[in-house]
Formats: structure tokens, C-alpha cells, sequence
């Protein structure tokens, strides 16, 4: 039987198994920290600045680059500072905080990245619907339905962890506050956590993941109807991009959470989260933006200070 207490703070153990390693991971991650923040926030002003871009398409994308930058900002600030300092504790209800906002965060891309699939199935495959269907109103619906979705799954998980009694081992073996790291620590009774976790799972991965599935599918059917192969090649690849995208994502949450917590593996799911919470949201801005030429285009007048600040 394991001892019971009450914590007040945990260990987030994270990468100092590898010391000798912790001035390259602190360089490395603190540059993909820059170049996400910068990048993603770039693009945010220049879709705001930028009337030409002022559609749903860069309206989602907007979106997307604003969670990203979140995203990030939820979780590497405190592992450049627990690298720096080597003081690797982070209070409990600071824990709670960190798990709730980085769920909220994630499932908001989730939701949004099959929103963005959607868009594009309306745009590819019902050209003459476009403007009727994605109007401005049906968009700003989309985007805060997926924001109050994404609050309301993330708050009933942490409820339940608030719940639990932790043992007396408050090491965690991750470099944040996760789900299955933090719910191997809990003496409580998981059944009913993890029965709900996996049923969100299927709510909020499965059912998007599907939507977007079944978006790809007509969009190829129309591309293969294109006669010519510019125009072939022009819509596949901005899909391409996006569909990148999702897979990486889906890839590795699926990887991570989609498993039981007794197969949970400290080392797969570091990898595995390092590239969704600083890989993906580094990308993202290079995959969708920088081979797009309104984006050039705007990004191009917002860094000559034209036209932003005129208005």
C-alpha cells in the first residue's frame, strides 16, 4: 500500500535525466520558442492589416496562429525556466492550471483544424456556394462553438484530477503537467477519469479527425475532375499543406493519449509531445503561409510598415 499526502508541488523531472545535454536543449528549444512566437504572430498582423485577406480561409488561419502562440507560450517559458534554473518544481494548482490551459489549447487546434478542412471542402467543392455558406457570422459561430467546447472538455478532466489523492512520489517524469504522467502519480480509483478521457478522446479527436477525412476525400474526387494539371497542382497543394499538418498533429496525440495509462511510456511520450507543443506550432506558419502569395505579399508590406498603419 502506498503512503497518501497531500502536495503542494511537483517535480517536472523532464530532460535532466541528460544533463550534459542542457545547454544544447535549452539553445534549441529556446530558438523554436523565438521562431513561433515571431512567425505566428507575424502572420496574425498580417491578415489583420491585409483587407485582400480579410476571408474565411485567413480568418481560420488567423485563428490557428493565435492558439499556436498560446499554445506554446503555455508550456516552453516554464521549461526554458526550469532548464536555466535546474529547479524543476511547479505548484500544484499551478499544475492544474498548466494542464487545463494546454488541453483547452490543443483541443481548440483539434477542432479548428477540421473546421479549416471543412472550409476547404466548401471552397473546392462548392465554388458557387462559398460566399453563402462561409459567412461571416457562420465563421465567428464555428470558431467560438469550437472555444466553448474546447473550455467545457478541458474543465470536466481537470475537475476529475482535482479530485484524485497523489502518492507520495510527486516526481513527474515529463517537462509539463500531462494527463496520463500526472494520472499514473494518483492513488484514487482512475476508472471513471479514464473512461471519460477516452470517451472525449472520441468526441473531440475521432469525430473531427473524421470530418476531415471525409472533406479530403471529396476534395480529391473534385481535383481529379480538374482538367488541367496547373490546377491540379495549385489546389493540392495548398491542401497538401494543411493535410500535413494534420497528420502530424493527430499522429502524435493519438500516439500519446489514445493508450492505456499502464502502457504509457515517459520516453515516447516526451518525444511525442515536444514535436506537437514546438515542433507543429513552429511549422505551421512555413507550411501554410510562406507558400502562399497573398501571405508573402502581406507580410512583405506589414515588415515595410505600408498600409497596416495607414488605415
Amino acid at each position: 500500500i502506498r503512503n497518501q499526502t497531500s502536495i503542494s508541488d511537483f517535480l517536472l523531472l523532464g530532460f535532466s535525466e541528460h544533463p550534459a545535454q542542457q545547454h544544447l536543449l535549452f539553445g534549441l528549444f529556446l530558438a523554436m520558442y523565438l521562431v513561433t512566437i515571431l512567425g505566428n504572430l507575424l502572420i496574425v498582423l498580417a491578415i489583420r492589416c491585409d483587407q485582400h485577406l480579410h476571408t474565411p480561409m485567413y480568418f481560420f488561419l488567423a485563428n490557428l496562429s493565435f492558439i499556436d502562440t498560446c499554445f506554446t507560450c503555455t508550456i516552453v517559458p516554464k521549461v526554458l525556466v526550469n532548464i536555466q534554473t535546474q529547479h524543476h518544481t511547479i505548484s500544484y494548482t499551478g499544475c492544474l492550471m498548466q494542464m487545463y490551459f494546454f488541453m483547452t489549447l490543443a483541443l481548440m487546434d483539434d477542432f479548428l483544424l477540421a473546421v479549416m478542412a471543412y472550409d476547404r471542402y466548401v471552397a473546392i467543392c462548392l465554388p458557387l456556394h462559398y460566399t453563402m455558406v462561409m459567412r461571416p457570422q457562420y465563421c465567428l459561430t464555428l470558431v467560438l462553438a469550437s472555444w466553448l467546447c474546447s473550455h467545457i472538455l478541458a474543465f470536466s478532466l481537470t475537475f476529475l484530477m482535482a479530485q484524485f489523492s497523489f502518492c507520495a512520489s510527486h516526481s513527474i517524469p515529463h517537462f509539463f503537467c500531462d494527463l496520463l504522467p500526472l494520472l499514473k502519480l494518483a492513488c484514487s480509483d482512475t476508472h471513471i477519469f479514464q473512461v471519460t478521457m477516452l470517451t472525449e478522446a472520441a468526441l473531440s479527436g475521432v469525430i473531427p479527425l473524421t470530418c476531415v477525412l471525409v472533406s479530403y476525400v471529396h476534395i480529391m474526387h473534385t481535383i481529379l475532375r480538374i482538367p488541367s494539371a496547373g490546377g491540379k497542382h495549385k489546389v493540392f497543394s495548398t491542401c497538401g499543406s494543411h493535410l500535413s499538418v494534420v497528420i502530424l498533429f493527430y499522429g502524435t496525440i493519438f500516439l500519446v493519449y489514445l493508450q492505456p495509462s499502464s502502457s504509457f511510456s515517459a520516453d515516447t511520450g516526451m518525444v511525442a509531445s515536444v514535436v506537437y507543443t514546438m515542433v507543429t506550432p513552429m511549422l505551421n506558419p512555413f507550411i501554410y503561409s510562406l507558400r502562399n502569395r497573398d501571405i508573402k505579399r502581406a507580410l512583405w508590406r506589414l515588415i515595410g510598415f505600408r498600409k497596416c498603419f495607414t488605415q
